[in-house]
């Protein structure tokens, strides 16, 4: 197991790693994995014929509420293929289908990138097994594979389960599909995760939001005025999922961390157009993306809990479909936390967390908080060798990758669990000087999927020192004899941290500057202004949920003062975070009453065993 994010905090680990070999199943298809989940019990199947259209994705959000089991809905309406979901829906779940040997090797490479600095023979003789396993990653070549078992021109998508999930979405998305391209110039590939709108019987959406790998390729082959080809696969082995979502850097080729995911290569077989397919894979569906071409695609309930708006996007058109003779469709469903996605992302954390040094050198340990979409918060322990080093390792982390579009980092040079956040915030709170250490920096990108800024892609970005020993005790009761006009209750969320119930936005909408000020409020370094302030002060999921999707900083950061000190803006504490919902904000998700009435009428229909518990779906796991 990994200590820390990071297996030793200082980046380093101790002594000599070596790979044991663990009795551990792999699996190299998805029906791999879902034979497994059976086996296990962690799989129920749905006889009973369930609508794509809305009721599934009640069923799901339900079942991952109560940390249900994977499910397999076997005569999904209007459909012949099966519909599988809620496969990574728990933690256990998760590690289970990836396993653990993948940390194992990325814990021993690192510990190579200090042992063969400089490579003596000795050192390259203990390196050896690392070059056994090198020789497993990749790809080999197959005469045929399950997936070419049926091949078909004549496509249409309307025969697949596709899930509509939300009542306002747009129509039905494929929700884990696993999108490869090849830069048109030849210099890499790319196999990501974007969400595709089904438009009609042979086209969809494509998803390609800033800074993924396949709208970079989009960009040239539009430049080139050329359409790029593109193979969707729908269902394959777990590993390829993972891959798939990897914040890895532009051009490290994700194929190269699904074969190391899995422990051995990906099988390659011949099919259409002369195109080469992964041969274990569900469904594969060929096309091309037209140069030029738009389509308006959402609304979509998406994973920061809020609808994502109708915009225009590029269109995958589909020329043939393949697939396994007994194909299974997958599907997820995302919205509020926590859902697969959350699961998935932290395994992704934990997984890499120990390259964060290599790649970063200044960087400790690093953690992007799932409960706020993970763009909009995260936090990191940096080194302070020389004064100010860590706004150099802020300014890296913010030019990393997809770790670029990151709204608000906390950063501190002092050891601190950063998955606790209450205790992360407190430590930050004791040794943050605002006037120096708040930095807003505006007219940034920002995650498409955040509705906080201005614009779509348009926002601000916040960083937020808190260095060295602490230099205030922080209050930890709140009392106070009357509360300022517009405040109808406070709550600490932590110490140093005070939760306030006031006005809506649309009642006063300055509300923020003035409650900084007053008085009553001088003694906390940090307030949180919310229109629910009972919801965002139940829990640490709640509070980050509430506050970090809503906010953005340089329209909702507020302090007692504020003025100009040599071109930079220092904040005198109080700050404060203005999190209200503001009137051009996206709606929040629920299921139609309708839907959610049908499923509770047939809950013990679907699981006549009696042994599935029914979660609440328009929370989620929030409190």
């Amino acid at each position: 197991m990994l200590s820390g994010a990071g297996g030793h905090l200082d980046g380093r680990p101790r002594g000599r790693l070596r790979i044991v070999p663990v009795r551990q199943p792999t699996f190299p298809d998805l029906r791999t994995f879902i034979d497994q989940l059976r086996r296990e019990g962690d799989l129920a199947e749905i006889d009973l014929p369930v609508d794509p259209r809305l009721e599934a994705a009640e069923i799901h959000r339900r079942v991952i509420g109560a940390g249900g089991p994977a499910l397999l809905f076997s005569n999904p309406v209007g459909s012949a293929y099966p519909l599988v979901t809620n496969l990574f829906g728990t933690s256990r779940r998760a590690e289970a289908a990836f396993g653990r040997k993948p940390f194992r090797l990325i814990e021993r490479l690192v510990a190579l990138s200090q042992d063969l600095v400089p490579p003596t023979l000795p050192s390259l003789w203990a390196a050896r097994d690392v070059a056994w396993e090198a020789l497993r990653i990749g790809t080999s070549k197959t005469g045929r594979g399950p997936i070419t078992q049926r091949v078909s021109r004549d496509v249409d998508l309307r025969q697949l389960p596709v899930i509509t999930s939300w009542p306002d979405d747009g129509g039905p998305f494929l929700t884990l599909p696993l999108v490869f391209t090849e830069h048109p110039k030849g210099v890499g590939h790319n196999l990501g995760m974007y969400r595709m709108q089904v438009h009609d019987h042979r086209s969809t959406g494509m998803h390609w939001q800033i800074g993924k790998g396949g709208g970079f390729h989009y960009a040239v082959a539009e430049e080139l005025q050329q359409p790029l080809p593109a193979t969707v696969y729908l269902g394959g082995p777990p590993a390829l999922i993972l891959a798939a979502v990897a914040p890895l850097p532009e051009n490290v080729p994700e194929l190269m961390l699904a074969s190391l995911i899995a422990g051995r290569k990906l099988r390659v077989c011949a099919g259409p157009d002369d195109r080469s397919l992964l041969a274990d894979c569900e469904f594969a569906l060929g096309g091309r993306v037209p140069e030029g071409l738009r389509r308006t695609e959402g609304p979509f309930g998406d994973h920061y809990g809020y609808y994502s708006l109708a915009h225009p996007y590029p269109v995958f058109e589909v020329e043939w479909m393949a697939c396994r003779e007994d194909a299974i469709y997958p599907a997820t469903v995302v919205g509020k936390p926590r859902q697969e996605d959350f699961f998935i992302g932290d395994l992704l954390q934990e997984l890499l967390s120990p390259l964060f040094p290599l790649v970063m050198p200044g960087v400790i340990d690093l953690w992007s908080y799932g409960e706020t979409g993970y763009h909009s918060l995260a936090a990191a322990v940096v080194k302070e060798r020389y004064k100010r080093e860590a706004m150099a390792s802020a300014f890296r982390i913010l030019g990393e990758s997809q770790l670029s579009l990151t709204k608000f980092l906390l950063v501190t040079d002092k050891r601190v669990d950063l998955r606790d956040f209450k205790a992360t915030l407190e430590h930050v709170l004791e040794r943050t000087r605002p006037e120096t250490d708040l930095f807003v920096l505006s007219n940034l990108s920002m995650d498409t999927l955040d509705y906080s800024g201005p614009r779509v892609n348009e926002g601000s970005k916040g960083v937020w020192l808190g260095l060295g020993e602490p230099v205030r005790q922080l209050p930890r009761e709140f009392e106070a004899s009357t509360l300022p006009i517009g405040v109808s209750e406070v709550s600490v969320f932590c110490p140093g941290c005070l939760v306030i119930g006031g006005p809506r936005q649309d009642e006063e909408a300055d509300a923020g500057s003035r409650l900084a000020g007053e008085e009553v409020f001088r003694d906390w370094p940090l307030l949180v202004l919310t229109d629910e302030p009972g919801r965002a002060a139940a829990s640490s999921m709640n509070f980050l949920w509430t506050t970090f999707t809503r906010f953005e900083p340089a329209a909702d950061i507020h302090a007692a003062e504020s003025g100009v000190v040599r071109n930079h803006v220092a904040y005198s504490s109080p700050i404060l975070i203005d999190a209200r919902r503001k009137a051009e904000f996206p709606e929040e998700l629920f299921c139609s009453p309708e839907i959610a009435e049908k499923v509770t009428q047939r809950w013990k229909e679907y699981f006549p065993q009696g042994r599935i518990e029914m979660g609440d779906s328009d929370r989620g796991h929030l409190d």
